[in-house]
């Protein structure tokens, strides 16, 4: 609880007005059916609270209120079907705000807040009919011209606030990231050790499920890819429904999301669990790119140059295996890698798989600072169609990806013990 309030004691000392987030609505899956729910990441941040149907609001304006939180009142009826509810007395007693009202409530006691509020941070125009209830509060305070009251005139999105706080993570959340690279360590290697020439993709993809819950993960940190053979050289292929077969690497991006924050990793693998020579060739050249990029990784530099370093490698890679015609310079100038190599190198990671924060400051590269934590993940996918390429590399896919903690002295790698040489996959593999 103690680490939301600092949270909210961090925004309130930025803040010259209120900031308001709405809790992320319930989705229906079918008829009466939802999907499984997951509280909005800004909002959880600052929050802790996993209910849906809640409103936070922080202010500097009101004599003896900062922290607001607007919940669903216990209901002894519906708790019985969907869970025990936190209710107003739990959300200060548990949660730490200074005052709670029901949900109910929130269309007469929002204006009292918003009185004496020039500037409300809300993110307008996300849900409609969120905005309507912050227009008519608004309205409600405005309406009252005859009194000396300030009404809000300002509205500005509160992820310009929020994003740049969460983009340096903190021990605390460092060490739900580290839980969760041990987990999704342990449900990569489960997969490459199940492996076999006649399974089908989504065994795979079952047994790292499995590995999740069985660990304490409350859910994936996005939907597994599961790509073997051809399917590998689609980047985001998530059918795996495939037979796998022998000769063939499958490449599977999963990872997990525990205590809120996620974990990103992909790892390629021989079916029978010894790589072809072709496949080694290909293999080495994106692991080489993968070094080069995490060495390159530290405070100062920015993602930008990350990915030039990997298409460097990556480009003259291809050229020494005859898929790009050289010289290095015309490649690099011509970008002919990304026949290949489609994608960028890094994203942020945290909270949410491609996470909060600006890649840009003032028009120029944004320079990463310690407690940042990027993905690295260079790939080659040659396409089983490409005619023009000798037909060993053919239908060939390779992706390896890593978290990493940017640190003072340079980073630290979070998912370092997944086995990513190729000795080590191929140990892994046979178990």
């Amino acid at each position: 609880m103690e680490a939301f309030r600092e949270r909210r004691r961090r925004v309130l000392a930025q803040l010259d007005g209120a900031l308001l987030l709405f809790s992320m609505p319930v989705a229906l899956r079918n008829d009466d059916v939802e999907h499984a729910y997951r509280q909005d990441s800004d909002f959880y941040y600052l929050s802790g609270f996993t209910e849906p149907e809640s409103v936070l609001l922080l202010t500097t304006k009101h004599e003896e209120h900062e922290a607001i939180l607007f919940v669903r009142p216990r209901d002894p009826a519906r708790e019985i079907w969907d869970g025990e509810r936190a209710g107003v007395d739990g959300a200060v007693v548990h949660h730490g705000f200074d005052v709670a009202y029901p949900i109910e409530a929130l269309g007469d006691v929002l204006p009292r807040y918003l009185r004496g509020v020039r500037r409300l941070h809300h993110r307008l125009g996300f849900d409609r009919t969120n905005d309507d209830k912050v227009l008519q509060a608004i309205q409600a305070v405005r309406g009252r011209g005859r009194t000396p009251h300030v009404w809000p005139t300002e509205i500005v999105d509160p992820r310009t606030l929020l994003h740049e706080m969460r983009i340096v993570k903190s021990e605390h959340e460092i060490a739900a990231m580290d839980r969760a690279a041990e987990i999704t360590r342990d449900a990569h290697v489960a997969a490459m050790r199940l492996a076999a020439p006649g399974r089908h993709e989504y065994e795979l993809e079952a047994v790292m499920r499995e590995v999740f819950r069985r660990s304490g993960a409350e859910r994936v940190a996005y939907e597994p890819i599961v790509g073997s053979g051809p399917n590998a050289t689609v980047l985001h292929y998530r059918a795996n429904r495939r037979r796998m077969t022998d000769g063939e690497l499958v490449l599977i991006d999963a990872g997990c999301e525990f205590g809120y924050y996620a974990c990103d990793v992909t790892r390629t693998f021989p079916v029978n669990g010894v790589f072809s020579p072709a496949q080694r060739r290909i293999y080495e050249v994106v692991l080489e790119a993968q070094r080069a990029a995490i060495e390159a990784t530290c405070p100062g530099v920015s993602v930008d140059r990350v990915h030039d370093v990997a298409v460097e490698v990556v480009s003259a890679g291809l050229i020494a295996l005859g898929l790009l015609e050289g010289p290095l310079e015309k490649v690099l100038e011509e970008r002919s890698h990304r026949r290949y190599y489609l994608h960028r190198t890094s994203h942020y990671l945290g909270m949410d798989v491609h996470d909060a924060g600006t890649y840009f400051a003032e028009g120029e590269p944004r320079p990463m600072l310690p407690g940042m934590v990027i993905t690295i993940e260079p790939g080659l996918y040659i396409r089983h169609d490409a005619i023009d390429v000798p037909p060993e590399y053919r239908g060939i896919g390779v992706r390896i990806e890593d978290d990493a903690l940017v640190t003072s002295e340079g980073n630290r790698v979070l998912t370092a013990d997944i086995p990513r040489t190729i000795a080590d996959v191929e140990r892994a593999c046979r178990g």
